[in-house]
């Protein structure tokens, strides 16, 4: 029987949401704004929770940035100092796991960790308890990096897409990876999921905390200099200068690019529950099953689409109605301070909010 007291969480919490915008903002992006479809809780407290019934909850780490470490503590107010990791800035993935599982290190070196976004909805608690359990027993015993996979539907550039290894019928999870590869254009995330071989990269990794720094030093030996000397830091009332030194000189890089593409030691568990990465307005519509029979959805008062089809609706206030006429696959968002109008899919909406945030004052991003 495995010791739960070394299984461990890492909840990555200091992403802006860009792709959430309006609703989501630099201020306050959408893992601490409360979700309608979770009750009016956040989606931070929604993964506190789910893993809270994998790893004991006293193990459950929070990384954020220092700007957003209020809305934690707020959210989270069981959440102990020591599991709240402070980033200086955001610089991605690849800095952000390399300091925090540094830190684990120090803490516990025989930790198995799960790596998770702080942005996914679930809908099947009990396979997802049952595939993490299984995924963590088996990091905790081989110096292997594991992605959970999980089974396309539609062609998106947002995810990484995981090639399966060939292996004998009879072979178990999790199966080795023959190629990763990290956000494709839109032609080749087609020929992916034409092809039946590809699993999407599900944002959550899980591996012994030895064997993933072994791993940045191998993959990503600059980066592991820039933190050379954490152990004798971290800890101390010298790590808040040091993290800021060495975030200071960090580019940003992902954990996708900079170890996963290039190490010979990933696998991938495929994960067989239903979740949605909440990432894009686009991915919110699809999973919305309450439309209208033709295809609009609101999140309103009332909605009044008429000759209209395949659209998203939604307003930040509870008394208002949206009405609309010959508007078709678009999305309309209204909050306190900002009206959106604009095509749902995802890459129209990407270049036009890139387009409006360089005209917006600074509160309005």
């Amino acid at each position: 029987m495995s010791d739960n007291s070394h299984r461990y969480c890492l909840i990555m919490a200091g992403g802006a949401g860009k792709r959430f915008w309006p609703v989501s903002r630099r201020e306050r992006p959408k893992q601490f704004v409360p979700v309608r479809e979770l009750g009016g809780k956040t989606l931070l407290r929604h993964t506190y929770d789910r893993f809270s019934k994998v790893v004991p909850p006293e193990n459950v780490l929070v990384i954020t940035t220092s700007r957003y470490t209020p809305f934690v503590r707020d959210i989270l107010p069981e959440l102990s100092a020591d599991n709240l990791i402070v980033e200086p800035y955001i610089r991605d993935t690849a800095p952000c796991l390399t300091y925090a599982m540094y830190k684990l290190l120090l803490r516990d070196p025989q930790a198995t960790v799960v790596v998770t976004p702080s942005d996914h909805l679930l809908h099947d608690l009990r396979s997802f308890v049952y595939t993490l359990h299984h995924a963590m027993n088996y990091a905790s015993t081989h110096d292997e990096l594991i992605v959970l996979g999980t089974e396309p539907t539609r062609p998106d550039t947002n995810f990484g897409y995981i090639q399966k290894a060939r292996g004998s019928a009879s072979q178990k999870p999790p199966f080795k990876v023959k190629t990763f590869t990290e956000k494709p254009d839109a032609q080749l995330a087609k020929v992916f999921v034409d092809s039946g071989e590809f699993l999407w990269n599900a944002g959550v990794f899980i591996w012994n905390v030895k064997t993933i720094q072994e791993e940045i030093e191998a993959c990503m030996p600059l980066l592991a200099s820039q933190f050379e000397g954490w152990r004798k830091v971290f800890g101390t009332s010298r790590e808040k200068k040091f993290v800021e030194k060495v975030y200071g000189g960090c580019e940003r890089q992902s954990i996708a690019y900079g170890i996963l593409e290039r190490s010979r030691r990933v696998s991938v568990y495929p994960a067989h529950y239903r979740w949605d990465d909440i990432g894009e307005w686009q991915t919110y519509y699809d999973m919305m099953s309450d439309r209208d029979p033709r295809g609009n959805v609101h999140r309103c008062a009332l909605a009044i689409p008429r000759d209209s089809q395949g659209n998203l609706l939604v307003t930040t206030g509870t008394d208002k109605i949206i009405a609309v006429q010959g508007l078709d696959n678009f999305m309309v968002v209204d909050t306190e301070d900002v009206l959106l109008i604009c095509p749902k899919d995802a890459e129209t909406y990407k270049k036009f909010v890139s387009f409006v945030n360089d005209s917006l004052p600074e509160k309005y991003k």
